[in-house]
């Protein structure tokens, strides 16, 4: 049996994973393309988990979590993946990945409204000072700027579109699939549609020419690895360790994220960026303390 400080160790080692994930998908991107990049990423990702995390039989998975888990799973990945790979710049890269990590906010408001989680006054300033914090990113050195903010977001509108209809869909598929999955785990599946959907666009829309290199080699390994590894180690992590630890390190997912993806792609991020990288952090924080100690 996995000791507990151990088990909470190896779910730690899965948020630092994902957090690392914005920086590998826009270098894989830069030599595959957005969708052939991404289409690699997840088959890789897929073998990883087949060989660590195993496959559940379909016929052993309740209908109902089969499908909206699929449904909703896929959905998510490919915002998240196409919207990173269709930025413009790496330093827009960086923002979509921003914007995708207000799930944990929309998560704790669709818990509240879909699930019965009781919650008090803190979740409505929560919510603010995340979206706040999106302003201040999207603003730039003006801060909470709508000039500024549509301005920059009418430069790439698919990629920012993607990384808010994700963050929005990520928090649908926990507020849903919690209550169909029985114990069941069908991530392995949902990556495998995932890489299906993928090259199906792909083959379909044209995804380019691929340009492989050794550095776009040791890219894809490593993305795939923390997709793949990242899920086996907080399934881990939550099923053996200290939940409490890491449901707050998660809430730092977004500047952990922003510092290696700015070192993964050299990009300078202004000091405005980090004001509301911490704030989209904080309200995350605001809405999960709006729930403590109180049950469904």
């Amino acid at each position: 049996m996995i000791s507990k400080n151990r088990a909470t160790l190896i779910g730690l080692i899965a948020i630092v994973l994902w957090a690392s994930i914005v920086g590998l998908i826009r270098g894989v991107s830069q030599g595959l393309g957005a969708t052939g990049g991404a289409a690699m990423i997840y088959t890789v990702a897929s073998a990883l988990l087949l060989a660590t995390v195993g496959f559940t039989r379909l016929r052993d998975m309740p209908r109902r979590y089969l499908f909206w888990g699929s449904l909703l799973f896929v959905s998510y990945e490919l915002c998240l993946s196409l919207s990173i790979g269709y930025a413009n710049t790496g330093q827009q890269a960086i923002e979509v990945g921003m914007v995708n990590y207000l799930w944990p906010t929309f998560t704790m408001v669709a818990a509240i409204l879909f699930n019965g989680q009781r919650a008090n006054w803190l979740v409505v300033p929560g919510l603010l000072v995340s979206l706040a914090g999106i302003g201040w990113v999207l603003g730039g050195e003006r801060g909470v700027d709508l000039a500024g903010m549509l301005e920059n977001v009418q430069d790439n509108p698919l990629s920012y579109g993607l990384a808010f209809s994700g963050a929005l869909i990520w928090a649908a598929y926990c507020a849903v699939t919690a209550r169909m999955a029985e114990g069941k785990n069908g991530i392995t599946l949902f990556f495998m549609l995932t890489a299906l959907a993928l090259w199906g666009k792909f083959l379909v829309g044209g995804g380019g020419g691929m340009h492989w290199s050794v550095p776009t080699v040791i890219q894809l390994a490593l993305a795939a690895a923390a997709m793949g590894f990242g899920y086996a180690a907080w399934n881990v992590g939550i099923l053996h360790g200290n939940v409490t630890i890491l449901a707050g390190a998660s809430y730092f997912i977004p500047v952990l994220s922003a510092s290696l993806a700015a070192a993964l792609l050299r990009v300078p991020l202004p000091a405005s960026f980090w004001i509301g990288a911490f704030m989209v952090c904080g309200g995350a924080i605001l809405c999960w303390l709006a729930t403590r100690g109180r049950a469904s």
